[in-house]
């Protein structure tokens, strides 16, 4: 619910912080005491649209900031942390109102875009009065305050996977198709293709690795005279072994009598051995390797030129050879073996469609059956409001032929406001209070079946009054028992149901010749008198006052 809502430099107010509690909050005042602004400004801070005339005079922004409190489950929460926003603690609406016309929006003091601030504000906030724009009865809504009404969520979640699994029948068949359409053309060049990759049998990797065989054979030559030269310097006629053989054995049996001269020599000489037999060992392995067959020179060269000759024509990387023979193998499979597959999928896809028309179907009766709960109960709430000679209807029109996730009923709220009239949508047929009272009669109803957490009635009670009145009151009252509710209202009657009452009055700025709106709570005793006043007028009777003391009382019983 809504806890606070602070407004700065907008139009006729200046500074502005009022808080809210539970139940029915109803604001009055006299005509043209600043009710309209409050309602625009809170509508700002919702999303609604931005205005630089919405500055206060000789400012150069005002801003407006609403504060809810709701359970971390509500959609408004899930809206906000899918534009990861921090949702921990109270959810809190700015939008600031630049003088050029510009705004800009905050969710709990991050930057957001517009659309973010108004999905949030509208599964927080409904704003119902006289005005279109406020009435916030778009058709497009109406199907699914039928759902929750009829508490139809599971039937319509087996109406939207239905439709999904048609979907994605549909798109299957679709590519199947498309390849297949696209492999017959093929046909010829495909069973080709696969035929000489099949014979030249490509593997990955295998065009760097015969690159580097190549290489090394073709360097082999340059290199193999000069490996056989260090060989014989090592191992041949020429080697030093024998002869450092020999010292190492003629100092070893110095050693005993010069042993600290003799057996360093030793060791180096025994490591110097070491190394030229480890040297000999390389030379070998380097010689044998470096001994190749002509003709592995010249099949590698041509199974090497084989394999980019292929690559090119196929306009791929070599390696990716054997990858797109498996393709190629695959697209002729598929043209063999696509009409048996072809088949499957279209009895796929019929059978996705029946399944979607018997959820549909199962759907739409339950509709039928909701609007005729629907209808019946808010048609009882109809007469009180001095609108017994007019009906409600739930007008619900069927075409199987137009299927989306939601099924294939539109549903629309018309009225009939008097016999023998045309019924027609409920925004053209009602006039203004008739609208609004529509709308209250209905959201009665509906106030448990996923109502906003807080409702804002506009002069709903515009034109009535007595009884009407009274039974407006009545209603929002017992509304308020399960959301919270706000009122701007000229009728005494459903200001004396209230469990808050602000009086919303101007006054002249001290210093200045400017005026400035502004709210005040009222007690028990300015509240009698208020309420007098909106009995009596501009002067406040005794006999209002009695008046209004009645109406407090009978409100409480």
């Amino acid at each position: 619910m809504l806890i606070q809502l602070a407004i700065r430099d907008i139009v006729l107010i200046d500074r502005l912080e009022l808080h809210f509690s539970e139940g029915l909050s109803v604001l009055t005042g006299e005509t043209g005491a600043g009710k309209s602004i409050l309602l625009d400004a809170f509508a700002l801070a919702l999303g609604g649209r931005g205005d630089g005339s919405l500055v206060r005079h000789g400012e150069a922004q005002g801003q407006v900031t609403a504060v809810f409190d709701c359970p971390m489950d509500h959609p408004a929460r899930r809206i906000a942390a899918a534009a990861e926003i921090d949702v921990e603690g109270d959810l809190i609406l700015r939008r600031v109102q630049v003088a050029d016309g510009r705004t800009r929006a905050f969710v709990n003091d991050q930057p957001v875009s517009v659309q973010v601030l108004k999905a949030i504000g509208a599964a927080l906030v409904e704003i119902h009065g006289q005005r279109d724009d406020r009435a916030l009865v778009d058709p497009a809504t109406h199907r699914a305050i039928l759902d929750a009404f009829g508490s139809l969520a599971g039937e319509v979640q087996a109406v939207s996977e239905a439709s999904r699994r048609v979907r994605e029948a549909r798109q299957a068949l679709h590519d199947h198709r498309a390849r297949i359409e696209k492999a017959r053309k093929e046909a010829d060049f495909l069973r080709h293709a696969v035929e000489e990759l099949t014979k030249l049998a490509p593997q990955p990797g295998e065009e760097e690795a015969l690159s580097e065989r190549r290489i090394v054979m073709m360097q082999s030559e340059k290199v193999a005279t000069e490996l056989n030269e260090a060989f014989e310097a090592v191992a041949g006629s020429a080697s030093p072994v024998p002869v450092l053989s020999a010292a190492v054995r003629k100092l070893e049996r110095r050693s005993a009598q010069a042993p600290s001269l003799v057996e360093p020599s030793v060791r180096a000489l025994d490591a110097a051995l070491v190394a030229i037999d480890e040297a000999r060992t390389a030379l070998e392995e380097a010689i044998r390797a470096a001994e190749f067959d002509p003709r592995e020179l010249e099949q590698t060269e041509e199974r090497l030129f084989a394999l980019r000759a292929a690559a090119r024509k196929y306009d791929v990387p070599a390696d990716e050879l054997a990858a797109l023979r498996e393709r190629f193998v695959a697209d002729v499979a598929a043209i063999d073996a696509g009409e048996e597959r072809l088949a499957a999928l279209e009895a796929a896809l019929k059978e996705a469609e029946r399944a979607y028309v018997a959820a549909a179907k199962v759907l739409s009766a339950g509709r039928r059956r909701a609007a005729e709960a629907l209808d019946a109960a808010v048609q009882a709430e109809l007469p009180p409001l001095k609108l017994e000679r007019a009906r409600f209807i739930t007008e619900i029109q069927t075409d199987e032929d137009s299927r989306d996730p939601n099924g294939f009923d539109r549903v629309e709220f018309w009225a009939q406001t008097n016999p023998g009239t045309r019924p027609g949508p409920l925004m053209k047929v009602a006039s203004g209070g008739e609208l609004s009272r529509f709308m209250l009669a209905l959201k009665v109803v509906l106030a448990d079946k996923g109502s906003a957490p807080t409702l804002v009635f506009d002069e709903i009670d515009t034109g009535v009054g007595g009884a009407v009145a009274d039974a407006i009151g009545q209603r929002l009252a017992r509304l308020a028992r399960r959301v919270q509710v706000m009122a701007v209202t000229h009728a005494p009657q459903v200001a004396a149901r209230a469990t808050s009452h602000f009086l919303i009055a101007k006054e002249a700025v001290r210093g200045s010749d400017r005026v400035a709106t502004r709210v005040v709570p009222l007690d028990d005793g300015p509240r009698r008198e208020e309420i007098a006043r909106m009995l009596a007028g501009a002067t406040i009777t005794e006999e209002a006052r009695a008046a209004a003391a009645r109406l407090l009382e009978a409100a409480v019983r």
